[in-house]
């Protein structure tokens, strides 16, 4: 057929008189094509009796509807076919008529015996189709016939046709609301409905008629929690969204406990050595000053909720991905909610329209849940790319994930963004360093430094400032006037414009004064080259001086030039909206949107549970259901044991055993373990008894694991969470007490062969732990730490150096820096006295760990036995390496020991504890940030060259004045060293030195350079990447110098 041209309202076409043109086969793509015919044609094609020139009209017709043209002059020739006999036919028809019943309603009231018909017709789609014509003609008159087949399409055995019903729910109820109660006793039905086809249109029509009919929810909770898996994800988030206000009202807050440890962290951690030097009697007693509150026991009904969520996290629409995300910040414990990240940071890679939605939820919750999305900072890095609202809410994302660990990096980053062409997001960028400087104050002198030399030009905003505050400065603002008056017509333009503000300014608060350099500032201003500054002149001098013809203006100057302007605010635009659900519109515009419903708080007391519990009708317990059931058992038994360690914590102890042989399979395959038990169940039918036997033997090796580990029952649910959170400190206490009485009835020589059996860490652990005992020194005997460098070592590095005079090894770096340090006293340790030095040698096990000896003394009449490191309770970032366990130290005696500690570039202080078969004493070292740094020997060249690359915000200056007894070579070079683990670089100056070093962790080069003028202050600058290194390591070095 020959290419013809695009259907238009005009009369005619490429067809010759008598020769009727028809579209292509809709399977060639020919219905969205441009050739089509005038509406005449189609209606003499709709009035034919032939059934396939009626379907091509009505394809003609759906496709011109699909392409956005009115074809609604066309609804009396199609309503005639609406009962066509051909089904094809009649499904067009109602397509046709659900897009215009409402718009031509005396029409379809016409035809409205036969959409009657049509409910009773055998096919379900037709059925389903004369429901949703019937339910769009939106006239009050037929609201009986409306209701009625509602009522006989909710108990039609097609699921589709009661889906359709319950989508017809919501139009009726806005037509006439007086029909509530009888539209809540159809949705009860629905709501029992067991197909997942239905599940969630009849929650959209619980949601739209009565969301505060929360009873009707009660006996189906538990069914829409199992069948959410397998509803289609628009109906996933429309559940999603209703169990979330469900669970708020029904069960407790699963954070109430945790409140009581935020308010006192200090005293929760470091409060067990006090305690326990008081005695025995001291926890009790402490005990009593807390608020009575019932340990926290997660309700069985709200774990099933979370867990059947949780796979949805893997959905592929960014729909449900965001409901379930909500769902678990809004619900699940602290322990828990961290899951949601990865899932939500995955999301980032779609569309920029997701990504904006995800966005404004990620920067809510990273404010009071920032810990959650810091493994994933550099997924919110800025591409250009990216339009301008997705650069700003990651801006908004990165200010609020920045801590003292991760400033550095982040500041970088702003660093670079400050470059773009986008002016709004430079601005943005601005505002998010002046946030990072007000949060955290180390950086604070680093950022203002920076931002000052964003200034395009620093007088301009000098004489800003002056004229906005001039009435707090009456003395010095005329004067500064009066100096600018000079240099008027050699400034520049931006300088000119603000000495005429500051000259207006002043001239209505001090006019006296400055009058006359007003009227001349202004008469300069009018002679001008630019015209802005022309017109500026002329504006403000007829607005402050009144002239006879119009003095209206002027009455009101000083409210137009000095009007109050509010401070800007520094903290996040996000801070409050957490009292929005997350996900919802309200929360994405910051306002309350039409139909939201307000999220509940949690109850002060738990609702009764029994509300939940359903009852078995007696018509279910037919053979062939109960086959089915047996086959499901063990697909339902293992996924109510899917909660892991925190579901079997939060369990009645009845139920711990069987939870607990089955939460070793969970934890395995990490936590999400809805596919290997659909995979399985197939398995399990297949071999029958050999699974169950299978099963056995694991509970029995579980069984034997359990006595070995000898955990108490009734630990909380936080202390095993599914994702692994370290157990508290009193269920750790309990585990040393409970093994070291096992260790009393074990064999001595067992003991011997496996020194790290103390520790309760996993296999893995364990694996490493040996390993490293390959080539770790044995630290039991007395080590005597060397004082400074091997002279073979400083004889070496002689050779590097281009002064004239040889360098003392005393001179290069000491070995420690800060002498011993106290780590626990002796009347703390019961007799056990701890320091510890920083030894500045690499330490043998990672190179990126710093290296501290441990020296411990006997000063007790009793040998201490079983000295090693306990459970860890670190800061994200920072890791320990152990020194290998001391056996016995006797009375009197010494001994060193050697651990690494990974403090990830950061003066974090590394908590830990220190265990021996009897007690455990909680201890803390915190470095200088001196030792976090190795030296490094490098020429002049590259020093001048690196150092050239680190600038602007890189680098920080500082003067000083240094005293007369630190001016030679050797106290300067002794002090630096002292004070930081920096090897010193060659220098061509006489009063200038150099020192480098990089950063343990992440290799970041640290150059510091003193320039020590014998006349007037010396000036200290220090060039690095991590800024806050700089910073700190410029205020020690000036305060060792300065002593």
């Amino acid at each position: 057929m020959s290419a013809a041209p695009a259907y238009s309202e005009d009369k005619g076409g490429s067809a010759g008189p008598g020769e009727p043109e028809y579209g292509h086969d809709p399977a060639s793509g020919g219905i969205f094509s441009s050739d089509y015919k005038r509406h005449d044609d189609l209606k003499e094609m709709l009035d034919t009796n032939k059934d396939s020139l009626k379907l091509e009209a009505m394809k003609r017709i759906v496709a011109m509807i699909a392409r956005g043209k009115n074809a609604s002059d066309l609804f009396p020739a199609v309503v005639k076919n609406v009962a066509c006999k051909n089904i094809e036919v009649k499904k067009l028809v109602y397509v046709y008529l659900v897009r215009y019943a409402e718009e031509q309603q005396d029409l379809a009231l016409l035809s409205i015996s036969t959409f009657q018909r049509g409910l009773k017709d055998p096919n379900q789609l037709i059925r389903a189709s004369a429901l949703r014509v019937l339910s769009s003609i939106r006239v009050p008159i037929i609201v009986p016939i409306m209701m009625l087949a509602i009522k006989e399409a909710a108990s039609d055995m097609s699921p589709y046709v009661r889906k359709t019903a319950a989508h017809a729910i919501p139009k009726l109820y806005s037509l006439d609301s007086d029909q509530k109660d009888q539209l809540i006793e159809v949705i009860e039905k629905l709501l029992a409905d067991k197909t997942t086809l239905v599940a969630g249109s009849v929650v959209m029509a619980f949601e739209e008629v009565c969301p505060e009919r929360i009873d009707l929810i009660h006996k189906n909770y538990r069914k829409l929690c199992n069948l959410l898996i397998d509803v289609e994800e628009w109906g996933q988030v429309v559940i999603i969204s209703m169990l979330t206000r469900y669970a708020r009202t029904q069960f407790l807050s699963p954070t109430q406990n945790e409140s009581l440890l935020e308010e006192n962290p200090e005293k929760a951690f470091y409060g067990s050595e006090e305690d326990e030097a008081k005695g025995p009697g001291s926890e009790e007693a402490a005990a009593t000053t807390l608020p009575a509150r019932k340990p926290y026991v997660m309700d069985p009904d709200h774990r099933l909720l979370l867990r059947n969520t949780k796979p949805l996290l893997q959905s592929r629409s960014a729909a449900v991905v965001m409901a379930v995300a909500q769902l678990y910040f809004h619900l699940a414990p602290k322990a828990e909610v961290g899951v949601i990240a990865k899932a939500l940071v995955r999301l980032l890679r779609s569309h920029s329209e997701v990504q904006y939605v995800v966005l404004q939820n990620v920067a809510t919750m990273s404010i009071k849940r920032r810990g959650m999305f810091e493994p994933y900072l550099k997924s919110f890095y800025i591409r250009s790319t990216d339009p301008t609202q997705i650069k700003i809410l990651k801006l908004e994302v990165l200010t609020n994930l920045a801590n003292e660990t991760n400033i550095p990096t982040v500041l970088r980053e702003f660093q670079t963004y400050i470059r773009s062409m986008d002016k709004d997001f430079v601005a943005a960028t601005i505002q998010a360093i002046g946030r990072c400087a007000t949060n955290i104050g180390r950086v604070r002198d680093t950022c203002l430094n920076g931002l000052v030399q964003l200034l395009s030009n620093p007088r301009a905003s000098i004489l800003w400032l002056i004229g906005e505050y001039c009435e707090h400065v009456p003395r010095i603002a005329p004067d500064v006037l009066r100096k600018m008056a000079k240099s008027f017509t050699a400034e520049e333009d931006i300088v000119k414009l603000q000495v005429i503000n500051l000259a207006a300014k002043l001239y209505l608060t001090n006019s006296k004064q400055t009058k006359l350099l007003t009227q001349y500032v202004l008469s300069l201003a009018k002679y001008d080259q630019n015209y802005d500054i022309r017109d500026r002149a002329r504006f403000t001098r007829q607005l402050i001086v009144p002239s006879e013809q119009g003095g209206a203006l002027s009455r009101h100057a000083k409210k137009l030039f000095l009007a109050p302007k509010p401070a800007p605010v520094l903290e996040s635009s996000f801070k409050d909206r957490d009292h929005f659900q997350l996900g919802s519109l309200s929360h994405l515009l910051n306002a309350k949107a039409t139909g939201y419903q307000e999220l509940p708080d949690w109850p002060e007391e738990a609702p009764d549970p029994s509300v939940r519990n359903v009852e078995v009708p007696e018509w279910t317990k037919c053979s062939s259901r109960e086959k089915r059931k047996e086959k499901e058992k063990p697909f339902y038994s293992d996924s109510e044991g899917e909660s892991g360690p925190t579901e079997s914590a939060d369990s009645d102890p009845e139920s711990e055993s069987e939870s607990d042989s089955k939460s070793s399979s969970e934890s395995g395959s990490g936590g999400s373990s809805s596919e290997s038990d659909n995979e399985d169940q197939d398995e399990d039918e297949e071999k029958g008894r050999s699974s169950e036997s299978d099963q056995s033997e694991e509970e029995g090796k579980k069984r034997q694991m359990k006595k070995r580990k000898k955990v108490p029952e009734g630990q909380e649910g936080g202390s095993s969470s599914d994702e692994g959170s370290d157990s508290s400190s009193s269920s750790s206490e309990s585990e040393m007490t409970s093994e070291t009485e096992e260790e009393q009835v074990e064999p001595a020589s067992w003991r011997k062969k496996t020194p790290s059996s103390s520790k309760s860490a996993p296999a893995a652990k364990e694996i490493s732990l040996l390993d490293l005992e390959d080539f770790t020194p044995p630290s039991i005997q007395p080590v005597s730490s060397p004082a400074v460098v091997s002279t073979s070592l400083a004889a070496d590095l002689e050779g590097l150096t281009l002064t004239d005079s040889p360098l003392a090894p005393s001179l290069l770096s000491p070995v420690s820096g800060v002498g011993r340090q106290e780590l626990l006293h002796r009347v703390a340790g019961e007799g056990l006295a701890v320091d510890y030095t920083f030894s500045r040698q690499p330490f043998s096990g990672d190179p990126h760990m710093v290296s501290v000896h441990i020296h411990f003394s006997n000063s007790s009449d009793t040998p201490i036995k079983g000295l090693h490191v306990g459970t860890p309770k670190l800061p994200a970032g920072i890791s320990i390496q152990e020194f290998p366990e001391i056996e016995s130290l006797a009375p009197g005696e010494s001994a060193t020991a050697i651990m690494g500690i990974n403090f990830c570039d950061s003066t974090q202080a590394a908590n830990f504890q220190l265990c021996t078969q009897t007690r455990q004493f909680y201890v803390s070292i915190q470095p200088p940030v001196g030792e976090l740094m190795a030296p490094v020997f490098m020429s002049e060249n590259e020093f001048k060259k690196e150092q050239g690359k680190l600038t602007g915000m890189n680098e920080i200056t500082e003067k000083l004045t240094l005293p007369d007894t630190c001016r030679s070579d050797h106290i300067v070079v002794q002090k630096v060293t002292a004070t930081a683990n920096l090897g010193r670089v060659p220098c061509g100056t006489s009063d200038e030195y150099r020192f480098a070093g990089r950063t343990l962790t992440s290799g970041s080069l640290v150059l510091l350079t003193l320039d020590a003028r014998p006349t007037g202050a010396a000036q200290l600058t220090v060039n690095s990447e991590k800024m806050v290194i700089g910073t700190m390591l410029v205020k020690d070095v000036v305060q060792a110098l300065t002593q």
